[in-house]
């Protein structure tokens, strides 16, 4: 078995999320806590529509 490097997982993890529907937000430099804290979700909740946010 082929041992992956830590950006193939982070790629591979940024795939499959994708292919389900979901935006992929990039971490911040700095501690925010709860994805909740993060301007994607806090902003994306006072729309109408259903989002799908995957934090990698």
């Amino acid at each position: 078995m082929k041992t992956l490097t830590f950006q193939q997982i982070i790629e591979k993890l940024n795939g499959y999320w994708a292919e389900r529907g979901c935006v992929i937000c990039q971490p911040y430099d700095m501690e925010k806590g709860a994805a909740t804290m993060s301007p994607a979700t806090f902003f994306n909740v006072l729309g109408p529509k259903p989002r799908k946010i995957a934090y990698i």
